[in-house]
This record gives C-alpha cells, structure tokens and sequence, in this order.
C-alpha cells in the first residue's frame, strides 16, 4: 500500500472548495492525515435527495473502492455533507459569512435593480452583505451616488479602483479584522465577490491578493457587457493579515429571475431591505404592502428622503416580480430550497 493510500485509511474532514462536471475538489480540515486538494465524487444519494455538493461545504470524503482506481492516484467519494449554515443558487455556495456585492461605477453601467436583488437574497439567507462600488477612477460622480444610497441603507461600503488601488487598502484592513475576530471563536471566515459580469470581480481580487493570478477580462464597448472570464465558482485561501480566509470569485451574472427561482418569499422581502426595518409594523394598515398605501411608513419616510427612492421602486419591483409566479409554484420551489438546507 502507498503511502497516499495508508494516508487515506480512514474517512477525512474536508471542505469543497470546488466543483466542475461532478468532480469536486476537497481541501482536508487542520490536523487531517492528507494534505493538498483531494479530487471526489459524490455519493448518489445525494442526486436522489436533491441535494447537489457545493463549494464551501463541510464535507466527509472516504477512498474510493470502486474496482479501476489506480494505487498511484487515489480518489475519494464525498459520503457526508454537513447541515448548512446557508445556501445559495446563484452563486452556488454554502456556509458564507460574507459577500462582497461589487457594483461598477460604470461599463457597463450600474444595474441597482440586480444589485439589490442580491442584497435581499443575501439578507434572506443571513449572510453579512458588503457593498463594493468598483471602477472609482471612471465615473467619480456615479460612484459616490452609489456610495450614497447604500450608506444611507445601512450597508459597509467600500469605494475602489483596482487601476488606482483608490480604497484596497481600507478593504484589506476590514478583511484582518474580519479574520481576526473570527479566530476568537475559532471560525473559517468563508466570503465571495459577486456582481454583473464585468464589474470587475477579478480585477479587484487579483489587486488585493496578486497570487491568485485569476483571469480577467474587458466590457464590450457596443453592448457594455462583461465577458465571462469566472468560469466556475472556486474558494481560494487568502491571506488577511496574519491570518487567513476562504475567499471566492464567482462567474459574472447578468440578471437574477426571481420568475424562476424561488430565491425568497414575498411576505420576507420587507425585511430583506434593512432601511425599512424601523418602519415594520408601524403603518396605518395591518399587512401593508409598502407599495402605495396612505399612512405606510416606509414611503413616508422614502418620501423625507430618509431611503433612497431608487431602493424603494426596486423593492417594489423585486415584488412584482415574486408575484407573477403561481402561489403553488412557490411552496413546491419552497420545499426544494429547504431540502438544499440540509
């Protein structure tokens, strides 16, 4: 028996890192006899309990008996993932702690609407969102307006240009602290950056840690979009300090489709915008919809410029659109997302 093999006896605590065409890679916890990524597969029970393995899962992975494996190069089968502390469908991620929402002062230009459809799926699921407002030294103007509105709702937010290095350093010094709290409560800090495609995800990862060497790209000057260049969602270690966090690029998007994706119920959306969190249960009408109705609080105090009136017309955007899909197809998508849960 090799070595690798004798390293390999008994099952491994790992984490996903990564997965591509139903092979998964798996970094192994402090203190386990591998070391290095680990290449699995995954159980079938997980495909008959709908449940699909996710970078950033806690994971137990066991050698792979299956007759043909050669000694030279063992792989490993994911035969346990651990409850989820959350779970995401787009990005596809697990047990975050933070996202980084990166929206470009311009090229292409800012789409609040997709933005704030992250914020509140990232408040539904309990993870910590940080706005990042990219591209400073193109738009100055758009930039701190953006950096405006999302202040005044209530989120950290960061102002930066990877061509300048305007705001990494102010980044960088909120990620050590970030590690070195988490290391109080001996805790992996597991973040991501996410955004439209060109907004320049990359870009500002590869200026706040050069190692990683991450592919970027350039927009399109006729259609001001981004080229795909993220091709999959993979976490990396990254120092923080003296200290070390899980961080993720993730591949551009260009809309979220709460048509097709349950990703929150409407009754929850309130509360998926903080600013409105003084308001709730404050209107003049029970089950007020913050829409239109006279005495409703939200628009009351949207109205004394206290949220931004760009905030409040995408919440009731974001609203509509959960609307337009039936009541049934809901709860069936509902219960599809608690089962990812698991």
């Amino acid at each position: 028996m090799t070595a690798a093999k004798e390293g390999a006896a008994r099952a491994i605590r790992g984490m996903i890192t990564k997965g591509v065409g139903g092979l998964y890679s798996v970094v192994p916890a402090p203190g386990e006899p591998e070391s290095g990524e680990l290449l699995c597969s995954a159980r079938g029970k997980f495909r008959l309990d709908g449940i699909t393995p996710l970078p950033g899962d806690d994971v137990t992975v066991e050698p792979d008996t299956e007759e043909g494996v050669s000694s030279d190069d063992p792989r490993f089968v994911i035969t346990a993932i651990e409850k989820r502390k959350n779970v995401l469908i787009r990005p596809p991620l697990s047990n975050l702690t933070y996202m980084f929402a990166v929206i470009p002062s311009c090229r292409p230009r800012p789409d609040l609407l997709t933005a704030d459809k992250l914020l509140a799926i990232l408040e539904s699921a309990g993870i910590e969102p940080v706005v990042v407002v990219s591209k400073a030294d193109l738009d100055r103007p758009s930039a701190e307006e953006l950096e405006g509105i999302y202040v005044k709702a209530g989120y950290r937010t960061f102002v930066l240009s990877a061509v300048t290095g305007e705001g990494c350093a102010e980044l960088t010094g909120f990620l050590e602290e970030v590690a070195s709290e988490a290391e109080k409560t001996n805790e992996t800090v597991r973040a991501a950056f996410a955004g439209v495609s060109g907004a320049g995800k990359s870009t500002l990862l590869s200026k706040l840690f050069p190692t990683l060497s991450l592919r970027t790209g350039s927009v399109s000057r006729k259609t001001e979009r981004g080229r795909h260049t993220t091709r999959c969602t993979e976490l990396y270690s990254v120092p923080a300090g003296n200290k070390s966090i899980c961080l993720a690029d993730t591949p551009g998007f260009s809309m979220l489709d709460f048509t097709r994706f349950n990703f929150l119920a409407e009754d929850d959306l309130p509360s998926c915008f903080r600013e409105f969190g003084g308001c709730l249960g404050k209107c003049r009408y029970t089950g007020c919809t913050h829409v239109r109705e006279e005495g409703c609080a939200v628009i009351e105090k949207t109205e004394r410029g206290e949220i931004a009136k760009r905030r409040h017309d995408n919440y009731v955007a974001i609203r509509d659109e959960i609307r337009k899909k039936p009541a049934w197809k809901r709860e069936k998508e509902e219960k599809e997302r608690a089962a990812r849960k698991k």
